[in-house]
C-alpha cells in the first residue's frame, strides 16, 4: 500500500513557506509571552501559518484527483469582504465599543490630536506617489498613517490595491508595536522628570447620558454629511 501521500504535504513546503512559519511564530510569542496585542498578533501568527500549509485546503487550492477545492479562509474573504465588507464594519463596530469619549469630552481640545492622523495620511501619500506607486495604492498606504487598520483593510479593497495583504500586515504589525516604539518616543520629548508626574484620570463634567448621546450624534450627523462612512 503506498503511504505517500502521508508525507506529500511536508515535501510541498517552499522555502517561503517556511520563512512565513517563522513570521508567524514569532507574532504568537510576542501576543503570548511579551502581551503584545494579543488580539491582533495571535491569529495574524496564526493565519500565516495556516494559509501557508501546502495542500492543507484553508485556500483555494488545484488538488492532483480532485481539481479545485475553495478553503474556508478564501470562502471567509469572498463573503466577509468582497461580497458584502461586513467584516471590517463589526471590526469598527468592535472597536468603537471599546472606546472610551469620556476624556475627549472633558477636554474638547484633544479633537486636535485628530487632525494630526489626517495630516499623517496625506503625507504617507505624498510619498509613497513619490516613491513610485500608483494613486490607488498611495491612498491605500496613507491610510495606515491615520494609525487605523480596519480602515486601510477597507480603502486597499475598495480602491482595487495591489497591495492588500501587505497593507493589512503592515498597518496591524505597527500599531501592536506600539509598546515597543512609544517608550522610546516619549522619552525624546520628554525628561525622567515630566514621566515620574502622577496624572490621574478624572474626566470632570461627563454624564452617563453625554457618554451614550455622543457617538449617537456623531454616526447621524457623519451619516448626513458623508453618507458613505455610515454604509459603505
Amino acid at each position: 500500500m503506498d503511504f505517500s501521500f502521508l508525507v506529500s504535504g511536508i515535501l510541498s513546503i517552499t522555502w517561503q513557506q517556511a520563512v512565513m512559519y517563522v513570521v508567524g511564530a514569532v507574532l504568537i510569542y510576542l501576543a503570548i509571552e511579551k502581551g503584545f496585542e494579543p488580539s491582533l498578533l495571535m491569529p495574524m501568527g496564526f493565519g500565516a501559518i495556516l494559509v501557508n500549509l501546502p495542500l492543507s485546503g484553508v485556500i483555494d487550492q488545484i488538488s492532483e484527483g480532485v481539481g479545485e477545492t475553495h478553503g474556508i479562509i478564501d470562502w471567509l474573504f469572498d463573503v466577509g469582504i468582497e461580497a458584502s465588507e461586513a467584516m471590517p464594519i463589526l471590526l469598527f463596530i468592535g472597536i468603537g465599543a471599546m472606546i472610551d469619549f469620556g476624556p475627549l469630552l472633558a477636554n474638547p481640545k484633544l479633537f486636535l490630536c485628530g487632525a494630526a492622523a489626517q495630516a499623517g495620511i496625506f503625507l504617507t501619500i505624498i510619498i509613497a506617489s513619490a516613491l513610485g506607486f500608483e494613486m490607488k495604492d498611495a491612498a491605500s498606504i496613507g491610510i495606515i498613517g491615520a494609525a487605523d487598520g480596519p480602515t486601510s483593510i477597507l480603502v486597499s479593497q475598495t480602491l482595487g490595491s495591489n497591495y492588500i495583504g501587505a497593507i493589512a500586515v503592515a498597518a496591524y504589525s505597527y500599531m501592536a508595536l506600539v509598546p515597543i516604539i512609544q517608550p522610546f518616543a516619549i522619552k525624546l520629548v520628554t525628561t525622567k522628570k515630566e514621566r515620574a508626574m502622577r496624572m490621574p484620570y478624572r474626566p470632570q463634567g461627563v454624564t452617563r447620558r453625554m457618554r451614550l448621546l455622543f457617538p449617537i450624534f456623531v454616526s447621524i450627523i457623519a451619516g448626513l454629511v458623508a453618507p458613505s462612512s455610515v454604509a459603505p
